[in-house]
């Protein structure tokens, strides 16, 4: 079932083109990740499909609907939180604000709200610290705490902006375990730069820079050349013939044409 359809988008600001002819198909409990070179269109293809910006061309169905309209079954978890680690609030309070059409703080959570957020805590193993103040968790946790705060809103797809940019190796491996686990019930969509870490656990991949060049990555013993264009070469192939050259199990692969041309 497909959850994500974008065919022919193409978005620029003030005629600068960004994204240019941009297709994509996601399917149900995917795991893609989405990488590129800064400034090559993550950022703003997350936001299209967050209905946040409109393309100029092309169109885009979110769960069979436009995006703005499938908001209340996306959980995102930016790059930036803006989470003051300052302010004297409990980790269950932050995973509260995750609720969609819930109560208001002013007037308090209910009940059902409350074990709701301690679930979420519980699915991404941050239960035992309901009740300690956000500022005095390590980078790892408060990751796993916002990520417990997306997870609030039940959401069938959960998006992530860089979710290890702030974490040490091996809390990055911790979270891409956690991502992983979720992945078995939700489509998870990833923008990442830990490239060689998320292709490990990803199984489709979208390279981003200005064009999207979309990659099959479910079997790693086979070739990732996957999206039809023979002129392209990014970090996935890269990766792909270094995992190859170690792999005794592997027949050769032939010499990609974009190595032939002089």
């Amino acid at each position: 079932m497909s959850v994500i359809d974008i065919k022919n988008v193409s978005f620029a600001y003030d005629k600068q083109m960004i994204l240019e002819n941009i297709n994509l198909n996601v399917e149900e409990k995917d795991f893609l990740a989405i990488i590129g070179p800064n400034g090559g269109g993550k950022s703003t293809l997350l936001k299209l499909i967050l209905g946040l910006l409109k393309p100029q061309k092309g169109s885009i169905s979110v769960l069979g609907k436009a995006p703005s309209k499938s908001l209340t079954q996306i959980g995102y978890v930016p790059q930036n939180t803006n989470v003051n680690t300052d302010f004297p609030i409990k980790v269950i309070e932050v995973v509260m604000m995750g609720h969609v059409g819930g109560k208001k703080p002013l007037f308090g959570y209910g009940k059902e709200e409350i074990l709701c957020a301690m679930g979420a805590l519980t699915q991404v193993g941050m239960e035992n610290f309901a009740q300690t103040k956000i500022g005095a968790l390590s980078g790892g946790q408060r990751q796993r705490v916002m990520i417990a705060r997306a997870l609030c809103a039940h959401p069938q797809i959960l998006i992530l902006d860089e979710p290890t940019s702030s974490i040490d190796i091996s809390g990055q491996k911790e979270i891409y375990e956690l991502i992983k686990k979720l992945n078995e019930s939700i489509t998870i969509l990833v923008v990442s730069h830990d490239i060689s870490v998320i292709l490990e656990y990803a199984n489709k991949a979208a390279h981003v820079n200005k064009s999207l060049s979309y990659h099959d990555i479910s079997d790693k013993t086979k070739t990732f050349h996957t999206h039809g264009y023979e002129d392209h070469f990014c970090e996935v192939e890269l990766l792909q013939m270094l995992g190859r050259e170690n792999c005794d199990s592997c027949e050769p692969e032939p010499t990609p044409k974009w190595r032939t041309k002089k």
